[in-house]
């Protein structure tokens, strides 16, 4: 009886609303372009009873693929108040870092968060930045053996890469032990602009190179129709770090799943709403991959991939 006195006589105390929180997710192209991605972020947030419109809000902000666009985004976040900021690129991180230095950040993925400068070490970053990272150098060294299986003669492989991409250097090193253990050598072309990238594969054929391996490069990526046209163009088997390029008419792709990065991404979530601090959350390193193959692709260059090789895709595009 005496509760409910207390209750009726400070009617607010009794009605306080629960704070839903509030996400923000900053992207840097159009929604639909990334429709998997969020889909598996907001499946990561479901299985872990969050529903969207119920017990959470997102505000969803995207630069529609104008990179100019990115600070007033994320100074937008900020100016919501949302709880927590998801980012899903390096250049994203860095505008929700420079909006903000109290938000905790979430990154859904970065190839180097330590050489970008957003954390201090995977294990303590230490700051208001953490989630994860697409840093595997081992993966280069799995991408050149996959080449080798498919081509079994090959001696010389053409790298196209971008040399101030974070990681370079450690990716170079683990593909080098990777190549002396297969009996391959290594012709590296880099590639730091649209321009490079006929050069680069001139010099690859000019070099005998018998296959091309393609590192993460954000130029590459963006040019991946131009890549994909000029690989098929030279009859070059070609490895790719996106599926993406094998989805627009290439050979192979050995890469870490982002939609598997973006459903983990929501544990970060949950465990900062739940009070933990993105300073003593380790960022976490890729767990799952996806091999895939164009069969289009190889017939079109006059290739024929084995048996043993095709029965380890997760996908084959007929």
């Amino acid at each position: 009886m005496c509760a409910l006195l207390v209750a009726l006589s400070n009617p607010a105390q009794a009605q306080q609303p629960t704070k839903i929180p509030r996400i923000g997710y900053l992207s840097g192209t159009s929604p639909s372009a990334i429709v998997a991605r969020t889909e598996a972020f907001r499946q990561g947030l479901r299985e872990l009873g969050y529903v969207e419109g119920k017990n959470i809000v997102i505000e969803w902000q995207s630069a529609e693929g104008k990179p100019d666009r990115l600070p007033a985004l994320a100074a937008e976040l900020v100016r919501l108040k949302v709880d927590i900021i998801v980012t899903s690129a390096a250049t994203l991180t860095r505008a929700a870092k420079q909006a903000t230095s109290t938000i905790p950040i979430v990154m859904t993925n970065d190839t180097d968060p330590v050489a970008n400068g957003f954390v201090a070490s995977l294990a303590r970053p230490g700051g208001n930045i953490t989630g994860l990272s697409t840093l595997a150098p081992e993966l280069s060294g799995k991408q050149l053996e996959l080449l080798k299986e498919i081509v079994p003669r090959l001696s010389r492989v053409a790298v196209l890469g971008t040399s101030t991409v974070p990681g370079h250097a450690q990716v170079s090193k683990e593909m080098e032990l990777a190549a002396g253990a297969l009996g391959v050598k290594l012709q590296y072309l880099d590639v730091l602009g649209p321009k490079d990238i006929e050069i680069a594969f001139r010099a690859a054929s000019k070099g005998r190179a018998g296959a091309v391996l393609v590192l993460a490069s954000a130029v590459l990526y963006s040019e991946r129709i131009q890549v994909v046209d000029l690989a098929v163009k030279n009859r070059l088997p070609t490895i790719y770090f996106r599926s993406e390029f094998v989805e627009g008419g290439g050979l192979l792709s050995y890469a870490t799943s982002f939609s598997d990065l973006d459903r983990r991404a929501a544990t970060y979530v949950d465990k900062i709403l739940k009070g933990a601090k993105p300073a003593d959350l380790p960022v976490e390193q890729p767990k799952k991959f996806e091999f895939i193959i164009n069969l289009k692709a190889a017939k079109q260059i006059g290739l024929t991939i084995p048996p043993n090789v095709l029965v380890r895709a997760d996908r084959v595009i007929k």
